[in-house]
Order: structure tokens, then sequence, then C-alpha cells
């Protein structure tokens, strides 16, 4: 079973179940699911790495949304935002552990040859497929420039 039908067969589950904030999210990220279909892929169907990329930018969106609501000093509006990463993150895989991420951080420095902070960006293009959704990409940026500049 695909992801995308997994998040159907979920937001079928909150209809019956009558939780109308969890459905909410779900139609959500359905609506954007499909947005990504029709604008990218010609109505093509999409595969669970795009979905997976699509659920870690709605995550990061609520995130910061959630920062500028507490900022704005308006939890109750911060605490929605909140709500929604949960839903939305059950959909995302398990993170990788640090020890892995690194590995493949040295294996994608190896296999790209780099050997400065010009090649990061060939870097970032071997890591970018096999961290996305399980790890966060700006710190895995980080290690990347750290180890290429020191």
């Amino acid at each position: 079973m695909t992801l995308k039908a997994t998040i159907t067969e979920h937001m079928k589950d909150a209809m019956r179940a009558k939780d109308s904030a969890r459905l909410g999210t779900i139609r959500m990220l359905l609506a954007e699911i499909k947005r990504h279909e029709i604008d990218k892929l010609k109505g093509a169907e999409i595969s669970d790495a795009d979905v997976i990329a699509t659920i870690d930018k709605m995550i990061k969106q609520r995130k910061d949304s959630a920062a500028q609501y507490e900022t704005a000093q308006r939890p109750d509006l911060a605490n929605i935002e909140k709500a929604e990463i949960d839903v939305l993150s059950v959909y995302m895989p398990q993170p990788l552990p640090e020890t892995e991420i690194d590995t493949l951080i040295r294996q994608a420095i190896n296999e790209s040859g780099a050997d400065g902070a010009a090649a990061m960006g060939k870097v970032m293009a071997l890591l970018k497929p096999k961290l996305a959704g399980r790890a966060d990409l700006t710190a895995v940026s980080a290690k990347v420039k750290t180890l290429l500049t020191g």
C-alpha cells in the first residue's frame, strides 16, 4: 500500500471517529499532495518519496508558524500548529541515528571527490535523496560545510 493510500485510509478513519482536528490536517495534506501531482507530475501518481518531501515541507511551515505565534504571544494558535505537526509526523519515516548520518556524509564526500566548500552542492545532491525526511537537512548541510572547510 502506498503512503498516499495509507493517508486516505486514515482520513476515512478520522471521519468515522469524528476527529475533526485530525481530519482537517489529513485533508489539507491530501490537497497538497493532489496539488503536487497536478503541478509537477501533470496528474500522474505521486511517489512515496515525493509524499514524504511534501509532508516534510508542511512540518517545517508549521514549525515556523508556531514559533511566530509564540513570539506574538498567541499560544492558542501555536498549539493548533503543534497539533498539526503531530498528525503529519505520523507519516514520516523514523529519523536516522547521528552515527549513520555521519557515515553517509563521509561516503558522499568520498563519492563526489569533494575537497572544498565549493563542492558542497555535489555532496548535498548525493545526500538529499538518502536523507529526505529522515534527517534535518539544515543540520546535515552545516556538518558537510564543517567537514569540507575544516
